[in-house]
């Protein structure tokens, strides 16, 4: 949970910089928010959702 979390509050973040630097539209954050609500009601999801955990689990595990 603290993972998905983290990965939403980052991506936030992304948006609002991206939205403010004029890189994207209004519009643009629109059409990709959509997209991330229907990619998590079809069959890619648990895939999807995977993919996030590992990826964070190998992130995790690099000590610098």
């Amino acid at each position: 949970m603290a993972v998905s979390i983290s990965v939403g509050l980052l991506l936030a973040i992304v948006a609002v910089i991206l939205l403010r630097s004029g890189g994207m539209k209004v519009s643009h954050a629109v059409v990709c928010g959509l997209l991330g609500f229907y990619l998590a009601s079809t069959s890619v999801a648990p895939t999807i959702h995977n993919g996030m955990t590992a990826t964070a689990d190998i992130v995790s595990g690099i000590h610098p």
